[in-house]
């Protein structure tokens, strides 16, 4: 049973942004800030890598960082930590496939949205079956930030799914930006997700702006 209708859903992912503080080459409020003023239309909050955040300063970036999502009705959603999300009412969680049951976060986050990493059909068969209101499919091109990531694969498994006449809102993730975003939509996908793109351009907004227009342009 999905929290969320798919068209609201789909509406919800062209410029998905996730981030966290090891990101960033400005604040992370400042990234966000501009980010939003960009056009981003989701962001999820993922505090891994080298100088990471923990304990209660994650949780006071976290809270810092979905206040200014509030203030711009702008979706938060927390990367794998289930626990940070119930104690800060976060709009949803995304998880992956390492990571808790769909059925058990579902459970402990009634309502909100969940997204569900997947690579392979049978992975993304088994996450539409548990309710996920979206999945996220990549690496669809090759990416530095992400370390444990699954061998690059285009848009292949999100072809297929398209092919297979089904219609959960997919989202493009792994080393996308402005130059191939269009390619993710155009065979299938209903938006993309990225950190660097943003994150480590000289201008968020700016790089925000043309991610929106690229998306803009190949939905049209």
């Amino acid at each position: 049973m999905r929290n969320i209708s798919e068209e609201k859903m789909k509406e919800l992912l062209p410029v998905y942004f996730i981030m966290g503080s090891p990101n960033c080459l400005k604040t992370p409020e400042e990234t966000l800030e501009e980010a939003i003023a960009g056009g981003i239309t989701l962001f999820q909050f993922r505090e891994k890598g080298p100088g990471a955040l923990t304990g209660a300063e994650k949780f006071q970036l976290a809270s810092e960082l979905q206040a200014i999502c509030r203030k711009h009705s702008i979706p938060f959603l927390v990367n794998d930590d289930v626990e940070l999300a119930i104690n800060l009412e976060a709009d949803g969680v995304h998880v992956g496939q390492d990571d808790e049951t769909l059925s058990a976060v579902r459970e402990k986050l009634p309502g909100k949205i969940v997204g569900v990493s997947a690579h392979t059909m049978e992975e993304a068969k088994r996450a539409i079956a548990g309710g996920a209101d979206y999945l996220g499919i990549g690496p669809v091109f090759p990416t530095a930030t992400k370390t444990d990531t699954k061998a690059v694969q285009g848009t292949k498994l999100i072809e297929e799914i398209r092919d297979a006449s089904m219609s959960v809102p997919i989202v493009g993730i792994g080393g996308i930006d402005a130059d191939n975003a269009s390619s993710v939509v155009n065979n299938g996908a209903d938006g993309v997700s990225v950190i660097t793109a943003i994150s480590h351009a000289p201008s968020p907004i700016k790089a925000a702006a043309e991610l929106k227009q690229a998306i803009a342009s190949a939905i049209k």
